[in-house]
């Protein structure tokens, strides 16, 4: 006698069933760390009562800041960044690729000022406090760029773990009977009944985090997948050597001129230029970009003359340009304030309930 070939469903749902057992920690990792991450800010401050400070009066003194942190960290000599937050509240600033954490990873020194740009109240390297050690987690799996990419094409599995369950639950027949919880059912019932109801509401957001998180972890191959199609994106514009001589214009001067080139601009970040190198670069954000911390509009300021040497306008960019910035404000829920960011974060609790109950319901299963 024949043996009887299995279905596509059924197939469907052992390839969901062992991606799951594979892969669903990873998914809960992932997850709860994503979850907290979406207030990351806001957490690492609260923890960290140092840079509780009361707010400033007036403008921030961004030429004050620059010359604490020079005075602060002497041998630091190549380029910090001002995050200019418009807000109250300490100032913050990044040290790129310090000589104590080499390689290719991120790991720059932080540095809080007052917020009159006089002092330092607190410094640490990147992965060392709670938060960022949380981020580097989530990020790279405390692994570094190797990390990054296995965490990236872990997500495409993780993105087809995610469309299985889809596929194996959708109904032949009524909608109301497959959505439906069967009260007093056995156990093994009641928790496939969770688990779909559990998966059905945050399957929209966890894809919609799973496949950005991908692009993000992953920018060589998005740009090689999609860029013969959209086009390539703009450029940040690159450093170049310092080959004038004379004195350098005030960081005020330089974020002054930016918003200039770019009317109706926010500056958001501000790189000063280090040792050598000949130009202020000033990340920019405006009303066509969605992420208010880490916008894509670029403006690069010659140290010595103000001028604007260099440009990047997202507003102008292509269809990659309007892929990309995207990403970043729709993984961790920027792009529309308080509301995505708390459907993020309830989202990124979901793969709790769905190892558990997938878990619990695969021991039910097996014994004897």
């Amino acid at each position: 006698m024949a043996r009887r070939t299995a279905s596509p469903r059924v197939w469907v749902r052992r390839v969901h069933l062992w991606l799951g057992l594979t892969l669903g920690a990873l998914m809960v990792l992932a997850g709860v760390t994503g979850a907290l991450l979406v207030f990351y800010v806001e957490i690492d401050r609260a923890l960290h009562p140092a840079v509780q400070v009361a707010g400033r009066a007036g403008p921030a003194d961004w030429d004050r800041a620059a010359a604490t942190l020079h005075a602060a960290f002497p041998a630091r000599t190549g380029p910090w960044r001002l995050e200019l937050t418009g807000g109250e509240g300490a100032i913050p600033a990044r040290y790129y690729h310090p000589a104590e954490r080499p390689g290719p990873g991120h790991a720059p020194l932080l540095a809080w000022l007052s917020p009159d740009g006089g002092r330092v109240l607190r410094s640490e390297f990147w992965g060392d406090g709670g938060m960022t050690w949380i981020y580097d987690l989530h990020y790279c799996l405390k692994l570094g760029p190797v990390g990054g990419t296995i965490f990236g094409w872990a997500g495409l599995a993780l993105a087809l773990l995610l469309g299985s369950g889809l596929w194996a639950w959708w109904p032949r027949g009524g909608w109301a009977k497959a959505l439906r919880v069967k009260a007093g059912a056995p156990r093994v019932r009641q928790l496939y009944d969770w688990h779909k109801l559990a998966g059905l509401a945050g399957l929209p957001i966890l894809l919609m985090l799973t496949l950005t998180g991908v692009m993000l972890a992953l920018p060589q191959e998005t740009d090689a997948v999609l860029a013969p199609v959209l086009g390539q994106a703009q450029r940040a514009p690159v450093q170049q050597a310092d080959l004038a001589r004379g004195a350098d214009i005030s960081v005020s001067r330089a974020v002054a001129a930016a918003q200039a080139a770019l009317p109706g601009a926010r500056a958001v970040w501000v790189e000063l230029p280090g040792q050598g190198q000949r130009a202020y670069r000033i990340r920019l954000g405006q009303a066509a970009d969605p992420s208010p911390r880490f916008p894509h509009s670029w403006a690069m300021v010659d140290r010595h003359s103000g001028a604007v040497l260099a440009l990047a306008d997202v507003a102008r960019g292509g269809p990659m340009d309007g892929l990309l910035k995207w990403l970043h404000p729709l993984h961790d829920g920027s792009a529309a304030g308080l509301p995505l960011r708390l459907a993020v974060l309830l989202a990124g609790l979901v793969p709790v309930a769905l190892y558990a109950t997938g878990l619990w319901r695969w021991w039910i299963r097996r014994r004897p």
